[in-house]
C-alpha cells in the first residue's frame, strides 16, 4: 500500500460492525432508534431545566450539561455510521476522522467531569445542607463547567497534533464504526510509542482524580448517613443519589471493559462491541434515569434540609414541601 501523510483528501475505511447485508439492516433501524430516543430524552431534560425556573439550581445546571454532552457523544458516531450503512459506503476523509476522534474524546472527557461534579454537589447537598447556596453558588458551578471544557479540550488537542504527525496508508481500514482514537493508532505506519504513552497518561489522570473525586464524595455522604439517628431519613437522603450512581456505575463500567479489552489486545470486533455499550447503549438510558429521579430527588433534599436545621426549620420545611405539592398538582 502507499503510504500518505495527513491530508485533506485522503480517506479511511470503517468496516463497521458487520459487512452481513441483513445483519447491517438490523443494526440500521436499532441504532436510528436507540439514536432517536436518547436524542429526544436529553432534549426534554434540556427544555424542562431551562423553562422551569425553580430547576435552575446547580443540580439540574449539571443535569443540563450531562445532557448536551449525551446529544453531542452519540452525534458523532451514530449519524455516520447510519449513512454508511445506508449508503453502502465505507469511506472517511482524514480530516473528517480526526474531527470524529477529537468531538468523541472531548464530550467523553467532560462527561467524566460532570459526572464528579455532580458527585460533589450530592455531597454538599447532604453533608452541608445549611451552606449548600453559598457554596453551590452559580458563579462557582458556572465555573467548574467552564474549566472542565478548557482542560479536555487542551488535552484533546495534544492527542490530535500528535496524531497529525504520524503517516497512514492510503485506504486504510480501520475496524470500527467510527475513529476510536487507540483503533487509530493501531492502523498507523509510523511509530506511536509516544502518542501510546500520552493516551495511557491522560487515561490514567482524568480517570484517577474524578473517580477519586466520586468516592471521596460519597464516603463522606456515607458518614453523614451513619449520623442520622432515623433509619428514613437515611433512606431518603441516599435516594436522592441513586440516579448518579446508577449513571456513574453504567459509565464506568462499561468504559473500563473497553479499556481492558484494549489492554488485553481483544480483537477489534469485540472492542467494537464493547464500544457500543458505553457509546451508544449506556447513555440512552441516562435521560430515563434522571427523569424519573428528578421529582423525588427534591422532595428528598427538602427532607434533608429539615432533618439537619432541626425543629427551627419545621415549619420552612413544610412551607417548601407546600410549594411543591402546588407546582406539582398545578
Amino acid at each position: 500500500m502507499q503510504e500518505a501523510n495527513h491530508t485533506g483528501h485522503s480517506q479511511f475505511l470503517l468496516l463497521g460492525l458487520s459487512e452481513d447485508p441483513e445483519v447491517q439492516s438490523i443494526l440500521f433501524g436499532l441504532f436510528l432508534s436507540m439514536y432517536l430516543v436518547k436524542v429526544l430524552g436529553n432534549l426534554l431534560i434540556i427544555l424542562a431545566t431551562t423553562c422551569a425556573f425553580h430547576l435552575h439550581t446547580p443540580m439540574y445546571l449539571f443535569l443540563c450539561n450531562l445532557s448536551f454532552v449525551d446529544i453531542g457523544f452519540i452525534s458523532i458516531t451514530v449519524p455516520k455510521m447510519l449513512v454508511n450503512i445506508q449508503e453502502q459506503n465505507k469511506d472517511i476523509y482524514y480530516m473528517e476522522c480526526l474531527a470524529q476522534a477529537y468531538s468523541f474524546m472531548t464530550f467523553f472527557g467532560v462527561d467524566d467531569f460532570l459526572l464528579t461534579l455532580k458527585a460533589y454537589d450530592r455531597f454538599v447537598a447532604i453533608c452541608h445542607p445549611l451552606k449548600y447556596t453559598l457554596i453551590m453558588n452559580p458563579q462557582l458551578c458556572g465555573h467548574l463547567v467552564l474549566m472542565s471544557w478548557f482542560i479536555i479540550l487542551c488535552v484533546d488537542l495534544i492527542h490530535i497534533l500528535l496524531l497529525m504527525e504520524l503517516t497512514f496508508s492510503t485506504g486504510t481500514e480501520i475496524s470500527h464504526f467510527f475513529c476510536e482514537l487507540p483503533q487509530v493508532l493501531k492502523v498507523a505506519r509510523s511509530d506511536t510509542l509516544i502518542n501510546i504513552i500520552f493516551l495511557n497518561v491522560v487515561t490514567v489522570l482524568l480517570g484517577l482524580f474524578p473517580v477519586s473525586g466520586i468516592i471521596f464524595s460519597y464516603f463522606q455522604i456515607a458518614s453523614s448517613l451513619m449520623k442520622m439517628s432515623s433509619l428514613a431519613s437515611r433512606y431518603k437522603a441516599f435516594s436522592t443519589c441513586g440516579s448518579h450512581l446508577c449513571v456513574v456505575s453504567l459509565f464506568y463500567g462499561t468504559a473500563l471493559g473497553v479499556y481492558l479489552s484494549y489492554a488485553m489486545n481483544y480483537s477489534s470486533h469485540q472492542s467494537s462491541v464493547a464500544s457500543v455499550m458505553y457509546t451508544v447503549v449506556t447513555p440512552m438510558f441516562n435521560p430515563f434515569i434522571y427523569s424519573l429521579s428528578t421529582l423525588r430527588e427534591s422532595l428528598f433534599l427538602l427532607s434533608t434540609f429539615a432533618v439537619s436545621s432541626g425543629d427551627q426549620g419545621n415549619g420552612l420545611y413544610d412551607l417548601l414541601v407546600s410549594s411543591v405539592w402546588i407546582r406539582v398538582q398545578a
